[in-house]
């Protein structure tokens, strides 16, 4: 009977039972043993990888309570116990690793510098989140299903300290994502320093009132607002770069400009009657959208300068978005511009908008992306969609050639309740949401692959896909990490793992320490139901 129990329970329990990393990884094979880092630790590197050894010492220390050595890969020096950083191929694009833990030694392999990074973010989560360090002896194999694993994050309803957002960066690099879409404008505040256009700071990032929780259509009376520096932008970017994530920032255009045009009345159309912009105080879509203008796209080219110098990265993300035509319709000086360029209607005029600001970032070296709006009226060339209503809009989109990145509202929309609204707000109005239910569950369905489209040539067009975190009731980061945390775990798993790969029960398991580790990190976090259906 002895013997039965514990062979029983040595099937339960496996070696391989002790991986419990978030993204699951491609291939991982566990045997049993596990070994103690101690005094005399060292981290030998290729010296491309020095920044990535230095992050591993870092956290060791901090774990560890000693100092660890740093030794170049060519010093031949002997240490009893080794971890070893080796850069395969010098490959910005690549993100691949494997991972050999054995007695006494780590050896992490990474095709490109984001390999070696990804292979320390798992060996990180081999070690419990708290108590004696172990790494348990094991091999892994691992890539990404896609290139595009992100997390947007509004800050025009509601603003955030860079430190914060420097915090949220740390932990979406455990979870290996590496894209951060920085929405900066909306109707209701600028939030980003453009020097050429000082207004736009000075009185776009300032609203006179807020709706409060429970009472969207009331007023605190409280004037709210706030905007990063362009040095604090350019902080964020470089901790952003260490943790190979790419930031793409947003500038919403046309629509979605209140702010803006309160700042610069100029800008919008100022030829219609009751002209009379302001920064907005109330949530949803507001009719004030930019003037087809000539003097608008020098305005538009302006801040396109600084921003792309802010933001190295390939995209420039121009929302394109609830951009409402009525304005349009009643000015006189738009109607013009739509004769004289032969558009047919105030949709072909946003695409011509579109695509004359596709053009102010092209000669900058940059490509545009939007929402799906953007089709509407014909796609500017080149242009990466974003996709966040009707899935028809990714197939028909990479069918035409253009690169897509998943982010529909049913999966990926983190300001919708996690559980039934009406528990939530039996908690209290602090719980109030946009409204929508979208449990973990739902986010770790998600395959951002139309079937449409799997197996045939256009697949390669789905970059990725990436969640939204929209702060109309996001008024603290406490409330954004609990919207964000834990759907943030599923989101990894969906956009690294392979979907042949993925086991929600599995998950669930793996989950337990990650939900420790926020608990560890001061995270605020939705505690999820213990078993979801």
């Amino acid at each position: 009977m002895w013997t039965q129990t514990f062979l029983l329970l040595a099937a339960c329990f496996s070696p391989q039972d002790s991986i419990q990393v978030i993204p699951k990884p491609t291939s991982v094979s566990a045997t049993d043993g596990s070994w103690t880092p101690e005094k005399g630790l060292a981290i030998r590197y290729d010296h491309r990888v020095e920044a990535e050894a230095k992050q591993l010492k870092d956290w060791l220390a901090g774990r560890l309570g000693f100092e660890v050595e740093l030794l170049r890969e060519e010093l031949r020096k002997l240490c009893p116990q080794e971890i070893y950083l080796d850069l395969q191929e010098e490959d910005d694009t690549a993100e691949s690793y494997s991972l050999v833990i054995e007695d006494g030694r780590v050896r992490i392999e990474g095709v490109g510098g984001a390999g070696v990074f990804y292979g320390i973010q798992t060996l990180k989560q081999l070690v419990a989140p708290e108590g004696p360090v172990a790494f348990p002896n094991c091999e892994i194999e691992d890539e990404p299903r896609f290139r595009w694993r992100g997390m947007h994050l509004d800050v025009g309803r509601h603003t955030f300290a860079a430190a914060d957002i420097e915090k949220f960066l740390d932990w979406m690099a455990l979870h290996k994502l590496n894209t951060f879409h920085w929405h900066l404008t909306e109707d209701q505040g600028w939030r980003i320093e453009v020097k050429k256009y000082p207004l736009l700071t000075e009185v776009g990032a300032f609203r006179d009132s807020t709706p409060p929780y429970g009472d969207r259509k009331g007023s605190d009376g409280k004037r709210y607002g706030g905007f990063y520096t362009q040095e604090e932008v350019r902080r964020i970017v470089a901790h952003a770069a260490a943790l190979h994530i790419t930031i793409v920032p947003e500038i919403d255009m046309p629509g979605h400009m209140s702010a803006a045009i309160a700042a610069y009345p100029e800008l919008g159309n100022d030829d219609i009657e009751g002209y009379a912009p302001k920064v907005q105080s109330k949530w949803g879509v507001h009719r004030y959208v930019l003037a087809p203008k000539e003097s608008t796209f020098e305005w538009v080219d302006n801040v396109l300068a600084e921003v792309c110098e802010l933001f190295p990265g390939e995209y420039v993300h121009i929302g394109g978005d609830e951009a409402p035509k009525d304005q349009w319709k009643a000015s006189a000086f738009a109607q013009s511009v739509m004769k004289r360029e032969g558009l047919a209607d105030e949709h072909e005029l946003q695409s011509y908008f579109i695509g004359r600001v596709s053009k102010l970032l092209e000669k900058r070296g940059k490509r545009l992306m939007g929402w799906d709006e953007i089709r509407e009226g014909g796609l500017a060339e080149g242009a990466t969609v974003m996709v966040w209503r009707g899935w028809h809009n990714a197939i028909e989109a990479a069918q035409q050639g253009h690169d897509v990145v998943m982010a529909p509202t049913s999966h990926t929309y983190f300001d919708y309740y996690q559980a039934d609204a009406q528990s939530e707000l039996a908690r209290g109005a602090w719980y109030e949401c946009i409204g929508g239910n979208l449990p973990l569950q739902k986010v770790y369905s998600l395959d951002p692959v139309p079937s449409e489209l799997s197996g045939k040539p256009e697949e390669a067009h789905i970059l990725g896909t990436q969640a939204q975190l929209w702060t109309e009731y996001g008024k603290t980061w406490e409330k954004v990490e609990y919207l964000a945390f834990p759907r943030i775990a599923a989101l990894s798993e969906v956009a690294w793992t392979q979907p042949d790969n993925k086991d929600w029960v599995d998950f669930q398991k793996r989950l337990k320490p990650m939900l420790q580790r926020y608990r560890l990190g001061g995270v605020r976090y939705f505690e999820p139901a213990a078993k979801e259906e």
